[in-house]
């Protein structure tokens, strides 16, 4: 079972993506991404998740910024990281380090079809 951390501020959102793991058999973490940066990048150490699923518009800050810390963390680099938007920043997320990009809204088959992907990779 995958450990997968879900960094997103919509909380619906958040529900429906821990719920579809869960079913999918991940161990999901939840997390609202309205917290500070330096907490957030806590959680995932503490976790040390196989996944990220981190939206990029977050409440305070971009997501961008937490997958950049994410990458500089030496205890941190296996970690993969599958970006979120509802605007194309595919090739931004991908430029700053992320493993993938998913355009919202997805359907829930190419969600895990794409994160299976990046597990396996």
């Amino acid at each position: 079972m995958y450990k997968v951390v879900l960094v997103e501020d919509d909380a619906t959102m958040l529900s429906l993506l821990s719920t579809l793991l869960e079913f999918e058999g991940y161990e999901p973490v939840p997390i609202e991404g309205d917290r500070r940066l330096e907490d957030l990048l806590g959680v995932v150490r503490q976790e040390k998740p196989a996944l990220v699923l981190l939206d990029v518009q977050l409440g305070s800050f971009n997501g961008l910024d937490l997958l950049r810390a994410i990458r500089s963390d030496p205890n941190l680099k296996h970690t993969r990281v599958l970006m979120s938007s509802g605007m194309d920043m595919r090739t931004e997320c991908l430029r700053a380090g992320a493993d993938g990009f998913a355009m919202k809204p997805y359907m829930p088959e190419e969600l895990i079809e794409q994160m299976q992907e990046l597990l396996e990779a």
